[in-house]
């Protein structure tokens, strides 16, 4: 497999810069984007355990990189840092460790105009300090981690907005000149019929020897895969209308237990966010309802929604290992890149895991979350890897998840 030199994991000084610059930008526009609709007032902010005050997370995200680069941190437990918060309470608002998510509501946090200049300050002294960096993986960790950690936010704020349904999102731009070259990927929609891989071994993980590694992709190891059939592309709209049309979630032998346990506490007969109209179906995409496009992925369904579609075609979810090995074949006809792919496995460490300096970012979720592979449309292009392994709980519908399946 070849190096994505677009990715921030190899990404030098220079390249950093920009691309930290850009990151900022955006989850700045973002969060105007959420205020206009006046959601930077936290007691306007809907207590959902999906979403966070947009005002906080805003802080959370300035605050993290301050930690990690500006103040040294080699850990995340609270003390690991040196020196203060350029905000008097900076620790107490904006540690995600140790400031529990329903608390978020209720801080004293300084107004959005005090919150954005903490932003561009904490900026500011990170491209000063960046400037004198040398090109090496140590030096360069922290500025990585903040990137891809801001990154996340980014898409998390998008799927808020959606969450939502607030009007003026902003599209995920392209990365600006000098900025990382966006990777090239085929975005084919709806699945073309299979791809029969004939198995064999595969280094999951690929090349840790240098770069930026995820601790959950830790360590490197080389896989057996038996052979398999899956779809070139992911399930379409038209596909798993289909299976609307048939009843599918009146059907319980298409659900697994805790699909069936799902589904009593909804009112659900298609996905979230579809609604009809007499023969017409539509879906609201950030507060505007626009008619089904048949060709394109089914979007906003849950790790059940797929298994159960996959139980009524005769199908079943791929692996991670499965997933990795498809993506990492260098075969045209594989398309991924449009909307995270909900997979067969459970979120679990791999042989000889340790936790990073986030030590919150992994460890805490095993056992409890599915893997998701891929990228979504809102994933920026540096982000992306064949490697990364997203993780949600299974009734997370509001991400920007679809799925393929595999023949048995």
């Amino acid at each position: 497999m070849t190096v994505n030199q677009a990715s921030f994991r190899h990404a030098g000084p220079r390249e950093l810069a920009v691309a930290l610059q850009d990151a900022r930008h955006y989850t700045l526009a973002l969060f105007e984007a959420l205020a206009a609709a006046g959601y930077d007032d936290a007691a306007r902010v809907p207590r959902l355990p999906i979403v966070n005050p947009p005002l906080w997370e805003l802080g959370h995200t300035a605050w993290f990189a301050e930690w990690f680069v500006l103040r040294g941190a080699l850990d995340s437990r609270p003390g690991a840092a040196s020196g203060h918060s350029l905000l008097a309470r900076g620790d107490d608002w904006f540690d995600s460790g140790t400031v529990p998510h329903a608390a978020r509501w209720t801080l004293d946090l300084p107004p959005p105009g005090a919150v954005k200049t903490y932003c561009h300050e904490v900026l500011d002294r990170i491209l000063d300090r960046l400037a004198h960096e040398a090109d090496d993986d140590l030096a360069l960790y922290p500025y990585r981690l903040a990137l891809a950690h801001e990154d996340m936010h980014g898409e998390a704020f998008l799927y808020s907005l959606q969450t939502l349904q607030s009007r003026g999102a902003p599209a995920p731009a392209p990365a600006p000149a000098g900025a990382l070259a966006p990777r090239a990927q085929s975005t084919a929609a709806g699945s073309a019929g299979d791809i029969a891989f004939p198995g064999g071994s595969f280094m999951r993980g690929g090349d840790q020897s240098r770069g930026f590694v995820f601790d959950n992709e830790r360590n490197a190891a080389l896989v057996k895969v038996a052979p398999f059939a899956i779809d070139a592309g992911l399930v379409s709209t038209a596909a798993y209308l289909d299976f609307v049309h048939d009843g599918g979630y009146e059907r319980s032998q298409y659900w697994t237990e805790a699909g069936r346990a799902w589904l009593m506490t909804q009112e659900r007969s298609a996905p979230r966010y579809w609604a009809r109209e007499g023969e017409d179906w539509y879906t609201v995409r950030f507060g505007r309802p626009v008619a089904l496009d048949l060709a394109e992925p089914v979007r906003h369904v849950n790790l059940y929604e797929a298994q159960a579609w996959c139980a009524w075609a005769g199908r079943r979810l791929p692996t991670e290992d499965e997933w990795e090995y498809a993506a990492g074949s260098n075969q045209p006809g594989f398309a991924w890149g449009q909307l995270w792919e909900w997979t067969a496995s459970a979120f679990l460490p791999f042989a000889g895991f340790e936790a990073d300096r986030y030590r919150d970012y992994s460890a805490p979720w095993f056992g409890t979350r599915q893997t998701l592979r891929g990228a979504s449309f809102a994933t920026p292009a540096r982000l992306r890897s064949p490697h990364f392994r997203n993780f949600f709980t299974p009734e997370r519908d509001d991400i920007f998840a679809g799925f393929r399946s595999c023949a048995f």
